[in-house]
């Protein structure tokens, strides 16, 4: 019973034999069909021009940053984003992109308002600012339709792109009942992932205009990340937009349940819990006791120094295992 995250998912019987079955060629040499046949795939259901697959969502990030952004250039981020805080500072590192953190709502909205004062002058003195990137799902919190077409129009009145870091927006399309052009039409990019809810075991796909994402592929190469014979994982992806996305349903109700039956656990609170993603809280003296009685019952989460426990439901977690959890967690002494 793994909640750290919906990472840890491992491909069905059906996916393994979809990538033992594919036709491969070398994709660097964009010879490999599968591969074309994912992003190809991927890009019209985004409604945008290419796609791009790549080994991570971070790469697929980093990647966009530096196809939409020069040396000296700036990106406006959520201060509390992936793109930011957990991306060992690519962008930074070796972009050489300036970051512009923004505090985030609790909902994962960067005030728009917030956003248009930390646009740099025109001035020698400034990084240009060239890029807003937002997320969504955020901590399992969906973007808003209306809140995304706001940022669409704020992105063209102050001539920057618009890149959505969309590891999950599977699951916000599903939260929203809408297909997945519905959110991307509002962006210039979007990083999609295939290894979290969809179930796959590696990749992303970067989507965009075709003259952008020819700049990603060279960038993708210079970062090491050209791929060979690589429709062996695109098939699995191909598999997973096949069968994994309208089965996300199942584990935004598990987390619900999940929620639901710890609200009134003893020595735990229910801070939260959006799509896949139940966030507890319990006091941070009694830290080691919870680790050590969640692994003597064969429960995992990422159990760390901070009060907060992010709970995530995917491919793996059944009802069973839900109804298992709740009595494990609420047979804690918190004492």
């Amino acid at each position: 019973m793994d909640f750290r995250s919906d990472t840890v998912t491992r491909p069905t019987r059906a996916m393994r034999e979809a990538m033992s079955a594919a036709e491969v060629g070398d994709d660097v040499y964009r010879e490999d069909p599968t591969v074309a046949a994912l992003e190809r795939r991927l890009a019209a259901e985004a409604g945008l021009e290419a796609g791009l697959f790549v080994p991570s969502g971070t790469q697929s990030n980093l990647l966009a940053l530096m196809s939409h952004c020069e040396r000296g250039d700036e990106y406006l981020v959520g201060m509390d984003a992936h793109a930011y805080r957990y991306e060992g500072g690519g962008a930074a590192v070796l972009g050489a992109i300036q970051p512009q953190p923004i505090p985030q709502g609790t909902d994962g909205r960067i005030p728009l308002d917030v956003a248009a004062a930390m646009i740099k002058p025109l001035d020698p003195h400034f990084a240009r600012t060239r890029l807003l990137c937002l997320e969504n799902t955020w901590h399992g919190r969906v973007l808003p339709l209306d809140y995304l077409a706001e940022a669409a129009g704020f992105r063209t009145r102050h001539r920057l792109a618009l890149h959505l870091d969309g590891a999950r927006v599977f699951n916000a399309a599903v939260a929203l009942g809408v297909p997945l052009r519905e959110i991307t039409r509002h962006v210039d990019s979007v990083s999609i992932c295939l290894s979290k809810g969809l179930g796959a075991p590696v990749g992303s796909v970067l989507l965009g205009a075709a003259g952008f994402i020819e700049r990603a592929r060279r960038w993708r190469k210079v970062a090491g990340g050209g791929w060979r014979q690589a429709g062996l994982l695109a098939a699995a992806g191909l598999h997973a937009l096949d069968h994994h996305v309208a089965r996300l349903a199942d584990d935004h109700r598990r987390a619900a349940w999940l929620a639901a039956g710890l609200r009134d656990a003893p020595g735990l609170a229910v801070t939260a819990q959006h799509t896949n993603m139940v966030f507890i809280e319990l006091p941070a003296e009694r830290l080691e006791a919870f680790r050590a009685h969640v692994e003597a019952h064969g429960l995992r989460l990422s159990v760390g120094t901070l009060p907060q426990i992010r709970l995530v439901t995917h491919l793996d977690i059944d009802d069973a295992a839900v109804e298992r959890s709740v009595a494990v967690l609420r047979a804690f002494d918190a004492g």
